[in-house]
């Protein structure tokens, strides 16, 4: 497909304010997963968020004191949500929020669209020009034999890129768990540079001008959110 990855997740703080967001995020995220199983081990995807929060440095006593929360049950009713529009210079764009005042949470979000003359749309309005991606990247530079390590385990692969000494490959995010399984199985010492479920756009939209600061205003904005998780755009400048 010729389609270059990119992290389209929010940028990670950069001051000790910002990584407090960051953490709590993290807690909050492993909190109402860890209510599903608090052993990451019958819990897959706790065990994948766990992963994920320290390759981000989120210090292990968040992680406990999320999990501890989680064991004694109770506690906050989160729900998931998530929202879509079209950002500066007809972007598209897709929010995903984990709150526990889902109408407090879509009047913050719409403000932060609303202030860069952006708008928010319905379910469904840009989330069809994404492809919904479990993502894995590695070093490595032999597509083939990747490629044929995922067919031997019936694995939906589609589509993987070798660019300046690293694989990355693309499957169904319904296939995370299988194609992380094969990649394992074949390649015992893989290190995964990158190990996620993101909204991957099949299209760019190319920012110029005063769109390319509005447009990190807007992100800047969503960055704030205590409520936000992730966000995907299709964004390039």
């Amino acid at each position: 497909m010729g389609r270059a990855y990119q992290n389209r997740k929010l940028s990670m703080a950069k001051t000790s304010d910002m990584k407090a967001k960051v953490y709590s995020r993290y807690s909050r995220e492993i909190y109402v997963c860890a209510k599903a199983g608090i052993e990451p081990a019958g819990n897959l995807a706790l065990g994948v968020l766990i992963d994920r929060a320290k390759k981000d440095q989120v210090p292990a006593h968040v992680i406990d004191k999320a999990l501890e929360k989680a064991a004694g049950g109770g506690g906050e009713d989160f729900a998931v949500a998530r929202y879509e529009g079209y950002g500066p210079g007809s972007t598209m764009v897709i929010v995903d929020c984990l709150s526990d005042n889902p109408n407090r949470t879509f009047g913050d979000v719409r403000i932060c669209f609303n202030k860069v003359k952006a708008k928010i749309g319905t379910q469904g309005s840009v989330s069809h020009m994404f492809d919904h991606c479990a993502i894995f990247a590695f070093a490595g530079d032999d597509e083939d034999v990747v490629l044929e390590a995922l067919m031997d385990d019936d694995v939906d692969v589609t589509d993987i890129e070798v660019s300046e000494g690293t694989v990355t490959v693309f499957a169904p995010h319904t296939e995370y768990a299988k194609t992380k399984s094969a990649l394992k199985a074949a390649f015992p010492d893989i290190d995964l540079d990158v190990d996620e479920v993101q909204f991957v756009p099949q299209t760019s939209t190319v920012l110029e001008g005063d769109d390319i600061a509005l447009f990190e205003k807007f992100l800047e904005l969503l960055n704030y959110l205590d409520d936000v998780q992730n966000v995907f755009h299709n964004a390039d400048y």
